[in-house]
């Protein structure tokens, strides 16, 4: 099943009246969206009563949750103590997903910092390799974990770097974060073609079967020189990238991705635009 949804609380949400992310669930299930992305960007500071409150909402009315871990992570840390705090930041973040009934935790990877790219990729992976293990002993394998593809130029996480991270364990599916893809190639997804090269990859390197589960993040992200700059919402003219052709490609592929929308301020309204286009495709 596919799903639609925003990442947090839009201001149509508090517009209305709404004042806690335990209203969410119901008042996204009422407007026909099934996902919703509870951000940890700040740090893990929710309580278990209120993670466990927003997760019965979530099982009642069928939204699924998924989770980011904070922005800091960096697995290319030459810093052994900062990268074992990267671990607990994606393991906590787990635990807390687990209390949403939720099951996917997004996370950034790393960044390249002093060293040369190629490096920090593979400190990276190696890094991804014990994280693994990690996961495995904390009984936490029955999860996805989903790194995401980055928009600005020095951070680690092009598509074919992600795609290389998530070989190292059945449990890694990729975030494809399509705004940020966009970003960092100067407005270069324009096409069906264009977003077919980028799925094609995907399925290519890890299966019909975990390709079809990605997660996807979208929006239009002005650009510049450095990459991304900052989320806009689906009405900005000037920067891409647009949703109607990766619709076509995801109803050619029959993929079941979670599809959070993080337009700036409006991602609960351009979700919905985004299903009822992947409807009517559908149709």
């Amino acid at each position: 099943m596919i799903r639609f949804g925003p990442s947090g609380n839009s201001i149509r949400f508090y517009g209305e009246g709404y004042k806690s992310s335990v209203d969410a669930p119901e008042w996204l299930a009422k407007q026909g969206l099934s996902a919703y992305e509870y951000s940890f960007g700040k740090g893990i500071n929710i309580s278990d009563a209120k993670a466990n409150e927003i997760g019965q909402k979530a099982k009642q009315f069928n939204v699924a949750v998924s989770v980011h871990a904070p922005y800091y992570i960096n697995f290319a840390n030459p810093d052994d103590a900062m990268a074992e705090k990267s671990y607990n930041y994606v393991l906590n973040s787990c635990k807390k997903a687990k209390q949403f009934y939720g099951n996917r935790v997004v996370f950034h990877a790393s960044t390249v910092g002093k060293m040369t790219r190629s490096d920090a990729v593979e400190l990276t992976k190696k890094r991804l390799r014990f994280l693994a293990d990690m996961i495995t002993a904390n009984n936490l394998d029955d999860c996805w974990f989903c790194p995401e593809t980055m928009g600005r130029i020095n951070q680690i996480g092009d598509t074919e770097e992600v795609v290389e991270f998530c070989k190292i364990a059945e449990f890694y599916i990729p975030t494809i974060d399509f705004g940020h893809l966009n970003a960092r190639t100067y407005g270069s997804i324009k096409t069906e073609e264009d977003y077919d090269k980028i799925v094609r990859c995907i399925i290519n390197n890890l299966g019909q079967e975990r390709a079809s589960k990605m997660h996807i993040h979208f929006s239009k992200i002005e650009y510049s020189k450095g990459g991304e700059v900052r989320h806009l919402t689906f009405e900005d003219s000037v920067f891409g990238p647009e949703f109607e052709p990766l619709a076509y490609v995801i109803n050619r592929y029959g993929l079941e991705p979670v599809i959070i929308c993080e337009s700036n301020g409006t991602q609960t309204d351009d979700a919905i635009k985004m299903k009822r286009l992947y409807d009517s495709i559908r149709r």
